[in-house]
Parts: C-alpha cells; structure tokens; sequence
C-alpha cells in the first residue's frame, strides 16, 4: 500500500523546537502508533507527514518520493480526525464519496467504493441518513469510510476516538483493528490512549518533547523500556521506581518493578508494607502500599483480594522482572 521514511524531520516556531530530528521508517502494510503525552508533538509530527505542516527542515518520503513540498492532495494519503467534519446536510452516502465527486471521479466508481466501505464497516442500512440521525461511532465511522473509498497511500489517524465513550471506544477499536487486517493497508495513528497503542499497534513509536524516546513492539516496550520515561509511560497502573540505594542495589540509580510482578502475603515477604488505599475493579485489585523500604508502592493483583487501608502484609518482588536504570534514566542491561 505504501511505505514511509522520515528523515531528521525538524519543526521550529521561531526558536522553540516542536520536532527535534525526527528519523523514522514506516514498512509497507505497518500499524504504527505514535504516542506520548500532551505537547510531545505527535500530532505535529502526523500533521507534518500530511502536509498540513510545513517541515522547517529534513524530508518526507511516502513510496520512495520526495513529498516534502508537495501539497496534501497530492500525497496520497487520507486522513481521520478527532472531530467527524462531516456535512450536515449531506447523507452518509454522499459524504463518503464528496471527496471522489470533487476530484471528477466517475459516478459508477464513486457508488462502487461507496457499497464497499459501507459493508466493511457495517454502514450500509445507513447510507441514505444524515450525520444528526446517527451515534457518535457510526459518525466516527463514517468518517473512516471517507478515507477508504480515496484508497489512498497511507491512512494517518489523530486521535479519532476521544470523543467517544468508553463502550464505543472499544468497539471501534476493534473495527480498525478489523480493518487494517481487511485492508493490509498503511496506517499511522496518534493517541494519548497507551492501551490503544498497545492494543493496536505492530510498531509504537515512544514520544517525548519533540523527539523519539523508543520505538518497538508494544510487547518489547512493556518488558524492555529503553529510559525511564518509557518504563513509566507504558504499563497500566504505571511502574514503581524505588531508589536503588534502599534496595541496595549497586550500579544504578533507580530500580523498576511492575505492579503486576508484586506478590503480597499477610505473613511473610521482602518488603513489610502498610496498605493506604484498594481498588477493586472486579478482575484486579490495585493495592497501594507504604513501606520503608520503597516508599510509596502499587501492587496489582488478579481477582478480588480482601485487603483494607492500615493491613499490615509483605511485597514481594519478581526479581526477574526488575529493571535497572542508571544516572541518566537509561535502562543497563544485563
């Protein structure tokens, strides 16, 4: 479908820089996620690949092609945003294919990739509606099925479900998911969401004030963090970070160890512990720990556990899973 390479991509407003050098390679039929959080420049950077921003220096190449001055109509890409931007008075029908019939194409052709989008994505009993008869995720796919029918090189996607609820966030996720595997096409996609980049991505590309922190697969970032910030971005609840000095840990700085990898006992362990707060979320408890070996710490247990606020118990880590990170944040290998 299409390939990707950016090359020392850089966005400057006047002296403050919003890009950094930014060096990437996106493979043909590739799901990749960028994300980071609020003000990293990952729609910046998205924006950039489109067209929408001028690149202060570097290039962008879509194909092998140099499209760093070529305007975005020309790209061939096709772009969903945050917001549906759909006609109001337009049906679903004609605002799928509005970009088609501005660009001359024929009707036949038009109606034929409208009927095949529209089945893809389950809107065919809503073709003759407006966007005012429909919900926030049939809008929301709607404006998917806009970018379909342009068959274009690349699919760029920023942030499309955040205006959606919880149960509908879902849902469409897995109708992209569906879809990129329907599609084999290329699809780059900017969420704040780590559970949408972990849930979708074959490749996530790691955020953090305008440049590149790491890139890999979400399973290669989640069991090894390049940086600390990376340690603490991807994970849900977020890693605890003890000082290694408390643990007497010779040679780095600060210790990582995943709530998921904490035992507790009400008898014995490696670290005594005061418990401040539980959540019971039904298949997890999240327990939060005080203790004077580590400090604050957060422990996330499979099914439901009876633990309240002021049980004393033990934490015991998994010390396979521990990472190490030296004085620069940087994580030492074994």
């Amino acid at each position: 479908m299409g390939s990707l390479q950016l090359k020392s991509i850089r966005k400057a407003y006047g002296t403050h820089d919003v890009l950094k050098g930014i060096d990437l390679e996106v493979k043909d039929g590739e799901f990749v996620i960028f994300v980071g959080p609020s003000g990293c420049g990952k729609s910046t950077l998205l924006r950039s690949i489109a067209g929408l921003e001028d690149v202060t220096s570097g290039a962008v190449l879509i194909n092998g092609t140099d499209v760093t001055v070529t305007p975005p109509a020309k790209r061939g890409i096709s772009m969903v945003f945050q917001s549906y931007a759909l006609y109001p008075h337009l049906t679903v029908k004609d605002n799928m294919g509005l970009g088609l019939k501005q660009a001359g194409t024929a009707k036949d052709e038009i109606d034929n990739r409208v009927e095949k989008a529209s089945s893809m994505l389950s809107l065919a009993p809503y073709l003759a509606r407006r966007p005012a008869e429909l919900s926030g995720g049939q809008r929301q796919r709607v404006a998917i099925g806009r970018a379909i029918v342009r068959e274009p090189e690349l699919f760029l996607f920023d942030e499309p479900l955040s205006n959606l609820d919880a149960a509908l966030r879902v849902q469409t996720r897995l109708e992209i998911a569906r879809l990129h595997r329907s599609l084999r096409a290329t699809m780059i996609y900017v969420t704040h969401d780590q559970v949408e980049a972990m849930t979708l991505a074959d490749k996530i590309v790691v955020m953090n004030a305008g440049a590149i922190e790491q890139i890999g697969s979400p399973m290669e970032l989640y069991n090894r963090p390049a940086n600390i910030f990376v340690a603490g971005f991807i994970g849900s609840p977020q890693m605890n970070f003890i000082p290694a000095e408390k643990l007497e840990q010779s040679g780095a700085k600060i210790v990582g160890i995943r709530p998921e990898h904490i035992t507790l006992s009400r008898e014995q362990g490696t670290w005594a512990a005061k418990v401040i707060h539980v959540e019971h979320l039904g298949a997890d408890t999240i327990i939060y720990l005080e203790s004077d070996q580590t400090g604050l710490l957060t422990v996330r247990l499979f099914g439901e556990h009876k633990y309240e606020p002021d049980d004393t118990v033990y934490a015991t880590p998994d010390t396979g899973h521990m990472h190490r990170f030296d004085e620069n944040d940087q994580a030492i290998r074994a």
